[in-house]
């Protein structure tokens, strides 16, 4: 991330002044990432600084995170451990499709479904868990996982979801026809569901849109190319979420979508890591700020403070039904009825 100006939270919290009422939800952090321990293809560059990462995004108005990342079941352990450090974050618990093998490599099938139930039942009693997932398809990387075997488990994962009334949290790369079939099948047995990262075309688009009880969330990859806007533009803003998917799908002066984004962080590289900044190359959920911009940019929308109530909304009424109760409550008691 090279665009920086913002040398300090203070400068950020004047720059928020232009823009009041921003609230956002990231829901795709993956807060166990060894780079947020400071790690780089195996080696250590500088302190473990989550909490760092975190404030960053609590001054730049994201409101909570969701997927502190759970792609196989150690890390969806670790990642109910990281959710309990603060109230304002929330975990999902499955395994992402590169990942499936797992099922079959520990010799009981059964035995590693049973364990991820447990798992999201503990975290569901919690109030941490909010979904199953990350799980569906991706053909991009098959070397990692044959598609037989994705296929299998992405399936067998709806019992979850249907079990503990959870929505999903989606994963779809180079595989829409597949997906969509899977989808359809088991469409009854999950209450709702984003299929994450979105980088399709426009015919992979249309596919989801046909689900009605699935939304799209889209991120700094989702706008890289003419053809990616394209697609993006024909997402109706009530069916979208945002995410940075960080430390991943950073956003670059070379994507496409580069002129819509205003908000900027000073960068260093790790060598030279600087706390005040963002480390150059590794992705944060406060730059879920820019994908708001690049949305508004991309749908022609000015007005950001009513853009992420939108989109805000959405990410409750998936993963947090009970605000969106408590907030027609007090549109009745108020009433106000314009803001739903």
């Amino acid at each position: 991330m090279e665009l920086g100006i913002v040398n300090s939270i203070e400068q950020w919290q004047a720059a928020m002044e232009t823009s009041p009422g921003v609230r956002m939800i990231d829901i795709a952090v993956n807060l166990t990432d060894g780079m947020f321990k400071g790690m780089y293809n195996g080696k250590h560059y500088h302190p473990a600084d989550i909490h760092t990462v975190l404030k960053r995004a609590w001054t730049a108005g994201v409101d909570r995170i969701i997927k502190v990342t759970g792609g196989s079941l150690e890390e969806s352990k670790e990642a109910l451990a990281i959710a309990e450090t603060d109230g304002r974050l929330y975990c999902t618990v499955g395994v992402h499709p590169t990942r499936c093998k797992e099922f079959d490599d520990g010799g009981d099938p059964y035995q590693h479904f049973h364990a991820l139930m447990e798992l999201a039942k503990e975290g569901l009693e919690k109030g941490k868990v909010v979904a199953i997932g990350e799980c569906g398809l991706d053909y991009d990387r098959l070397h990692f996982c044959p598609s037989e075997i994705q296929k299998k488990y992405f399936e067998k994962q709806f019992e979850l979801a249907e079990a503990l009334k959870l929505p999903m949290f989606l994963h779809m790369r180079a595989a829409a026809q597949d997906f969509c079939e899977i989808l359809d099948r088991n469409r009854t047995r999950f209450i709702a569901g984003v299929a994450h990262s979105f980088t399709g075309s426009v015919d992979d688009r249309n596919l989801l849109l046909l689900f009605d009880n699935l939304y799209i969330g889209v991120n700094g990859c989702s706008f890289k190319t003419t053809e990616n806007l394209d697609a993006i533009s024909g997402i109706p803003v009530e069916r979208m979420m945002i995410e940075t998917d960080s430390p991943y799908c950073e956003i670059r002066n070379t994507h496409a979508g580069i002129s819509f984004v205003k908000s900027m962080w000073s960068s260093r590289k790790k060598e030279k890591y600087d706390p005040e900044c963002v480390v150059k190359g590794r992705n944060e959920p406060c730059a879920v700020r820019q994908v708001l911009e690049l949305v508004g940019g991309c749908k022609g929308i000015e007005d950001l403070s009513r853009l992420s109530r939108t989109l805000y909304e959405n990410t409750c009424r998936v993963f947090f039904p009970q605000d969106i109760d408590t907030m027609a409550n007090a549109l009745i008691s108020s009433g106000d009825h314009d803001i739903l």
